[in-house]
């Protein structure tokens, strides 16, 4: 509750600070400030200390699960903003409009990580998309932009329609939107519309994950957004529906009569094919790195598909490392004038801490050993083997991991083995100190990622 509530208050405060400091840096001095205190007040929540005491009814349910993943969330969101702060301000003149939407996008995150009631993750994922239309179209100059966020909003207005039709389906077969009362609500004469129901959530819940064949929108919509902003929407957002989606997995669709392991099968297998063989023929590292968020989108579905103890971790070791890593590269991304592979050409030489933290930040997202990204697969991988259904997807997944690290690999062979003199934008002593660090913890969590983990139990 603290999360949900002093984000909406944060967003409300920087909406007005522009008014009162027309000073950008100021601006983001206060947004940082404000992130690092609502990160603050969601650990003291986990630890038991609850600032605002109010009676939701049961529509929210606060677990250690959920808080965990929205200090991840916050946390993330913080070393977003203090690597990217000054290029948010470039994006345009709305600087503390862009600081307080992202406010709100995290309270939907706060409010999709502990939803029990179908109606509250309606709102959770209304909360988090509307500000992301406006935060895609930022940038008016760009006719890229306007058209990324006409589709992005055309394409989640369709989903959103799906996923009230299928709510109110499962409504009428069980009479109820809570999660914890549809379980024990028998109606035998209404299972098809409840199966219906949950099919229309899937699909809607598929289009938010980019999950294929629902993925169609990502790329375009990624690529014509601010780059500042796609770093955002491909981590912290994408984690958050990932988390709403494994609760749908956890409580509601294992009520129903239906084998829908089947269906996930094949959606996992079409994203992680689609995903990494599309990103193999990508000229555009930033589109590249599109594709390449399908394809972890692929893996982040074992954890629905598999539904145990080991699952759950691997999400929480996925959303974090993904998003660490996700953000890290997209702060080099940033800093070059040069988004294609050859625009990375000599990167090492002229720039070699960006060179090296991008490199480790590559790593973790292809699954390499030492960093967390590599845990992170193999607590999928592993929790499917552990649920002894459909194998064949496992080895399917580890094939198109191989198949990831050819396109990863074609930046890092870029930056130190091919000729060129990449430009870049002036970097800040303290921008690399930060990438430094980012980089230090993809890697000592991917060697003690009990490091998070023990925050699930303890």
């Amino acid at each position: 509750m603290n999360a949900i509530i002093l984000s909406a208050i944060l967003g409300v405060v920087l909406m007005f600070s522009g008014i009162f400091f027309p000073n950008k840096a100021t601006v983001r001095n206060i947004a940082n400030i404000g992130m690092l205190l609502l990160l603050v007040a969601n650990l003291a929540e986990q630890n038991g200390h609850v600032f605002f005491h109010i009676n939701t009814n049961d529509l929210l349910s606060f677990s250690k699960f959920g808080l965990l993943f929205n200090s991840i969330a916050i946390g993330s969101t913080l070393f977003y903003m203090l690597l990217s702060g000054r290029d948010i301000e470039k994006v345009g003149i709305n600087v503390a409009e862009y600081f307080a939407l992202i406010f709100f996008v995290l309270c939907g995150v706060a409010i999709v990580s502990c939803y029990n009631s179908l109606l509250m993750l309606f709102i959770g994922i209304e909360i988090i998309s509307i500000p992301l239309y406006i935060l895609t179209g930022s940038d008016k100059r760009n006719l890229k932009s306007n058209e990324a966020s006409l589709k992005y909003f055309l394409m989640g207005t369709f989903s959103t329609g799906i996923m009230l039709m299928g709510i109110t389906l499962i409504y009428g077969a069980k009479g109820s939107f809570r999660l914890d009362e549809i379980g024990y609500v028998i109606n035998a004469g209404r299972e098809v519309w409840f199966a219906t129901g949950l099919l229309l959530l899937l699909i809607s819940m598929a289009f938010k994950v980019s999950a294929a064949p629902f993925h169609f929108w990502t790329p375009d919509v990624y690529d014509g957004a601010p780059t500042v902003f796609t770093s955002f929407m491909a981590t912290i957002v994408k984690a958050a529906a990932f988390i709403g989606f494994l609760r749908l997995f956890e409580t509601i669709f294992p009520t129903s009569t239906y084998d829908w392991k089947l269906i996930l099968a094949v959606i996992i297998a079409a994203t992680l094919f689609i995903g990494n063989v599309s990103a193999v023929f990508q000229q555009s590292v930033k589109r590249m790195l599109a594709y390449s968020s399908i394809a972890q989108a692929g893996f982040m579905l074992f954890a629905l598909f598999s539904r145990n103890d080991m699952s759950r971790e691997g999400i929480i070791l996925y959303t974090l490392g993904y998003s660490l890593a996700t953000i890290g590269i997209f702060a080099v991304l940033i800093k070059l004038k040069d988004y294609t592979f050859d625009g990375f050409n000599g990167l090492a030489r002229t720039q070699p801490v960006l060179a090296a933290t991008a490199t480790v930040f590559l790593l973790s997202l292809a699954g390499i050993p030492l960093t967390i990204g590599f845990f992170a697969k193999y607590f999928m991988l592993a929790s499917a083997v552990k649920s002894g259904a459909h194998l064949w997807l496992v080895f399917f997944a580890v094939l198109c991991a191989v198949v990831s690290v050819y396109y990863y690999f074609r930046v890092i062979q870029s930056m130190y083995f091919k000729e060129g003199f990449a430009e870049t934008e002036e970097v800040q002593p303290v921008f690399r100190w930060l990438l430094v660090l980012l980089a230090g913890a993809i890697v000592v969590l991917g060697i003690f990622p009990n490091l998070i983990l023990q925050y699930m139990y303890f």
